[in-house]
């Protein structure tokens, strides 16, 4: 499935449902890691098999033995380690970095990735008999946009999930124009886009910002806008002929807008804090993660003396 689609909830859902819920479920990132690190951190290694190997340390099969790993964005791994990887699905066995024994795991393999894969093994880029051994059964999750029946379920659950996190007792709803727009935008992040969209709306931004974001977005990829269900203001998806005439140097910088975004941003926040602990700063500062000093310097900053301001 497409980067955001959801792929490692649906490997934990698979975790929970299979006999094995109550063993360990294992992720590992598969591009996240450089080539030396990721081949330690799957296969462990023994004391001295390289500087700085002090002591013996299990890899994440080991870890995982009994259990499930998750190899998530597998498309990307080297192919000398996709061909450990192939060794360890067909026995079951492989050997630690700077061992000579073999270690024998019982792991359940689940591996999600955003590459065509077919297109992958034309190009030599990914094994074909390793495609093989993990395309057993075969989950494709599809993209949001290709099952906007779930676009309402999830806002809803997302505006919940960090109304809690944030403590934020206000009640929330998206208004109708821009609840009309969720269901229309096409979500090239998919779902993780639109958590993160919910949050941003959650800790102050604009709804209008987000507005323009979302139809210039769709008329720049090619998805038509509904005009007669969406209301789209001319100024958003052309710029006025006033706009056109204005001198540039009138224009602020992006470095200037996205201060200003930033300030606005930790100013909703903050009163957030400050409102679920009762205008407690200490409190505030250990729910916000930043040192109490860094919270009252950013009080004094963005003007926030008292519960009126």
């Amino acid at each position: 499935g497409e980067t955001g689609t959801g792929k490692e909830v649906v490997a934990r859902l698979l975790h929970l449902a299979s006999p094995r819920r109550n063993r360990k479920f294992i992720k590992v990132n598969c591009a996240a890691l450089p080539l030396t690190l990721l081949e330690s951190e799957l296969f462990g290694y023994e004391k001295g098999a390289f500087t700085g190997a002090e002591r013996f340390k299990p890899g994440k099969f080991e870890i995982a033995s009994d259990g499930v790993i998750f190899l998530d964005e597998v498309g990307d791994m080297p192919l000398v380690l996709q061909a450990k990887l192939l060794q360890v699905l067909q026995s079951g066995e492989f050997s630690r970095l700077g061992g000579t024994k073999d270690v024998k795991v019982n792991a359940w393999v689940i591996a999600a990735t955003n590459h065509n894969l077919d297109k992958d093994m034309r190009e030599g880029r990914f094994r074909e008999d390793l495609f093989y051994r993990l395309n057993i059964i075969r989950i494709e999750i599809p993209p949001l946009r290709e099952r906007k029946e779930d676009i309402a379920l999830l806002t809803d659950y997302f505006i919940q999930k960090h109304r809690r996190v944030l403590r934020i007792k206000e009640r929330f709803k998206l208004d109708g124009d821009l609840s009309k727009l969720f269901h229309e935008y096409h979500w090239p992040g998919n779902v993780r886009e639109l958590s993160s969209t919910v949050l941003r709306l959650l800790v102050g931004d604009d709804p209008d910002t987000i507005r323009l974001e979302f139809l210039r977005n769709m008329e720049a990829d090619g998805f038509p806008v509904d005009k007669n269900t969406i209301s789209v203001p001319r100024e958003i998806v052309e710029p006025s002929s006033e706009e056109e005439s204005r001198a540039p140097e009138s224009l602020r910088s992006l470095k200037d807008l996205k201060a200003q975004a930033t300030r606005h941003i930790e100013a909703r926040v903050i009163r957030h804090a400050l409102e679920a602990t009762g205008w407690n700063k200490r409190k505030a500062s250990r729910l916000l993660k930043i040192s109490y000093k860094a919270l009252f310097y950013k009080m004094k900053d963005l003007g926030i003396e008292n519960r009126q301001q």
